[in-house]
């Protein structure tokens, strides 16, 4: 048990320094490996790859669809489309509200989270520089909007974060319909409250609105498509996934038609395009398999007895024991994906029996493990957070105080509203 911490700390601190997952994940492993007395090349070949593997293969097609789809809508111009137009509508008087919304409303339509933070910087910064808004905040802005209650509370959103429990719990998108709601409310108007607080005290010590060094490209809205025509192949994706109950393949899938069919004009190459986003997504997807493969070999080793004994030992609802489990494993990784991943993988069968036992529904176990990996991931090391600093052209020291408030701490707290909605019976 004292291998798999050093494991987990050693994972945390190298990509915290900046180091790729993709070779870290396997290292921090053979740690874990040695000191749980397992041979070094059997647990790379058999427990890693295993986990990396089946990870792969049961999540690939999703990721590469995904980012397809983002990236098809990126080119035409589809996605800056409907974030104009839904910031257009709040205005710059609400400049803050107009960011959040606009990136709400592209990733619950299943755009990739960096998809989003590139289509959405520019008008983030049109706005904040006529609301005279300090640029510290916009990271902080996306973040509430593209990384927290879109991704994992929400009834049905597409997001990754809110498909990989229905594998193990056999639950659907819209799974604890009254708990989504509740952890994304909770998320939404914690973060509003907390960025315009901010606003305020940046204002009143004299921090406003300061040009950026580089060049951003401007957004001439002329040259945009129709953005009620750019929302449908959003709405495809949702109405196939949640209303007539189909595979998320299929869902984008049929968005990627869509988008296609609306923008075959509007894209230079569209060969080009769909290479690029199919090569984005290899990147991804190696990345949160790595970090399973890391998981797989924890689950391998002897003193993993131990460490569920501790974490199935917590006292009370059993939806506390999954939290914790997901949301360490998530911050450890620095992946929200990678780290419910390896705790469903590891302990998923045990939550089931769980439910079955306590009589809390399967539902609301899926919420729960949903809202948790969305909380500690949010640690300076994760890679969207590292993503989005440098297209804002911000540092940690700028604006992670923000994110971290919108993006790990309060969706903390929706966890534990969820749980005490399960705990009287409101799934």
């Amino acid at each position: 048990m004292f291998g798999i911490i050093i494991g987990l700390v050693l994972l945390m601190y190298l990509a915290y320094r900046g180091m790729s997952i993709i070779w870290v994940a396997p290292l921090a492993a053979i740690v874990v490996a040695i000191t749980g007395g397992l041979d070094i090349i059997e647990a790379y070949r058999e427990a890693y790859m295993g986990g990396f593997v089946g990870f792969a293969k049961t999540w690939f097609p999703v990721f590469m669809l995904g980012a397809i789809f983002g990236k098809i809508m990126d080119d035409s111009g589809a996605a800056r489309a409907v974030a104009n137009w839904v910031t257009g509508i709040i205005g710059t008087k609400r400049a803050i509200l107009a960011v959040v919304l606009g990136c709400a409303v592209l990733t619950y339509g299943g755009i990739s989270l960096f998809v989003v933070v590139f289509a959405m910087y520019p008008l983030a910064l049109a706005l904040f520089r006529e609301a005279n808004i300090s640029r510290k905040l916009i990271p902080g802005a996306i973040a509430l909007g593209s990384f927290t209650f879109t991704m994992t509370a929400i009834p049905g959103t597409p997001q990754i974060q809110n498909l990989i429990p229905i594998d193990y719990y056999g639950t659907t998108p819209t799974a604890a319909p009254i708990m989504g709601v509740a952890g994304a409310l909770v998320m939404f108007v914690g973060g509003m409250l907390w960025l315009t607080y901010r606003e305020k005290q940046l204002t009143a010590a004299g921090e406003v609105f300061v040009e950026v060094k580089d060049k951003v490209e401007t957004i001439d809205a002329s040259t945009l498509p129709n953005p009620f025509l750019s929302l449908l192949p959003l709405v495809t994706v949702i109405v196939l996934l949640n209303f007539l109950n189909q595979d998320i393949v299929i869902a984008l899938v049929g968005g990627i038609v869509i988008a296609l069919l609306l923008n075959l004009n509007r894209i230079k190459n569209i060969v080009e395009t769909v290479n690029a986003g199919a090569s984005g997504s290899v990147l991804a997807i190696i990345n949160t398999s790595a970090a399973v493969g890391f998981g797989a070999v924890v689950r391998a080793v002897p003193g993993f007895e131990a460490l569920t004994n501790l974490v199935m030992g917590i006292e009370g609802n059993p939806l506390i024991s999954q939290a914790v489990a997901v949301n360490v494993l998530a911050g450890a990784t620095g992946s929200a994906s990678g780290g419910m991943g390896i705790a469903l993988e590891a302990l998923g069968d045990r939550f089931v029996q769980l439910s079955a036992t306590s009589g809390i529904p399967l539902e609301a176990f899926h919420r729960v493990a949903s809202l948790s990996s969305g909380g500690l991931d949010t640690l300076p090391h994760n890679g969207a957070v590292l993503t989005l600093l440098a297209v804002t052209a911000m540092t940690h020291k700028d604006s992670y105080k923000d994110i971290f408030i919108v993006g790990c701490a309060i969706p903390v707290l929706s966890v534990v509203v969820a749980i005490m909605l399960a705990s009287v019976g409101l799934i």
